[in-house]
């Protein structure tokens, strides 16, 4: 059943009744929780999912692609949670290049073939390594986003709680490695 003039469901009926409506213009973007995977693919904060988790947004300028702000600019969240926090990174990092290698096999072998007959094999080893050199910033800085989303996770109400302090750090070890 639907609305006699206006062709809506009848549930809907006291949302037009009271002029209210949903469009994308009044819509409040503040209370919208963004999405992680997206939050991730950007490099931004897991407490907010709004502030950038680096300096430099390129990670092809490779003099600092790794300078991380120290707290988030958005919500204030520290990224270095304890000292050594981001040696964990380095299993992300593996699994992600893991599953490059594993696509790139899986295309290789699709599109191309592989056999041990020929040299096929080879090349697709030699390309491999150099998609790896070549995605070896992206990879590095993926890795540190994913690994600071299992430890910090989103907070629908950062706006109006502070982030929470830092029980093991010290100032002097940071950044030592």
């Amino acid at each position: 059943m639907t609305g006699k003039r206006i062709g809506i469901p009848l549930g809907w009926k006291h949302i037009i009744q009271d002029k209210q409506t949903f469009m994308c213009a009044d819509h409040d973007h503040a209370a919208h929780k963004p999405n992680l995977l997206w939050s991730i693919l950007r490099n931004r904060c897991s407490r907010c999912r709004k502030g950038r988790l680096y300096i430099d947004p390129n990670p092809y300028h490779l003099n600092g692609f790794m300078k991380m702000n120290e707290n988030c600019p958005v919500c204030g969240q520290p990224f270095e949670i304890e000292v050594g926090f981001w040696y964990g990174t380095g299993f992300v990092s593996y699994a992600l290049s893991v599953a490059v290698c594993v696509a790139t096999f899986i295309a290789w072998k699709v599109l191309i073939g592989m056999s041990l007959h020929d040299n096929r094999l080879f090349w697709w080893m030699g390309i491999n390594g150099i998609l790896l050199l070549l995605l070896q910033p992206l990879l590095m800085r993926l890795s540190r986003t994913i690994w600071l989303h299992f430890f910090v996770w989103y907070d629908p109400e950062w706006q109006s709680t502070k982030a929470k302090n830092l029980e093991r750090t010290n100032p002097t070890l940071r950044n030592d490695w």
